[in-house]
């Protein structure tokens, strides 16, 4: 079975306004595949551009999440995890997004990579950036391909530092 990370990028406050998502898939250790795409939000107003540089211009001609569904759900498919770095927020989004557009959402225990690297790493910060800058990890910081990956592998970094995912759970 295949452990799942995930990073959304928003709109604005609300949980149904996704417009980007990072998605890469690990299998035995390692990772072996990834997905990326911008997502036309449901409202034309952008309040976050200036953390992770969308713009409506930028999103306005995309899919919209109940379209790109199929894709996320199929990528999705099989995950005995999911996996984030602050997982509370990509679990906020993605729930949001699914109750928003009647989609069933999926039935798949959260892990934090936030309380991974808090309960092994000793760090002042556990923010992305931090941990990635101590594991010497390439990080495009709010771009979702990018955090989606850097959870990815501060996860196998974490279990590979002998951590449980049970250490990293979501209540």
């Amino acid at each position: 079975m295949s452990v799942v990370a995930l990073d959304f990028e928003t709109s604005d406050k609300y949980a149904d306004s996704a417009c980007a998502l990072g998605m890469v898939r690990m299998e035995g250790g390692r990772v072996v595949d990834s997905w990326y795409r911008l997502i036309r939000p449901p409202r034309c107003r952008v309040y976050f551009t200036d953390i992770h540089g969308l713009t409506w211009d930028m999103l306005k001609g995309e899919r919209s999440f109940p379209e790109l569904w199929p894709e996320i759900s199929a990528f999705l498919a099989g995950a005995r995890l999911l996996v984030a770095h602050n997982a509370m927020f990509d679990r906020r989004i993605l729930l949001g997004c699914c109750r928003a557009f009647d989609l069933e959402a999926p039935c798949v225990p959260f892990a934090c990579t936030v309380k991974g690297a808090r309960r092994k790493l000793r760090l002042p910060h556990h923010r992305l950036n931090d941990v990635c800058a101590y594991l010497g990890l390439e990080l495009d910081h709010h771009n979702a391909a990018s955090d989606a990956l850097a959870a990815a592998n501060i996860y196998l970094h974490l279990r590979s530092l002998g951590m449980a995912d049970e250490e990293m759970m979501l209540k």
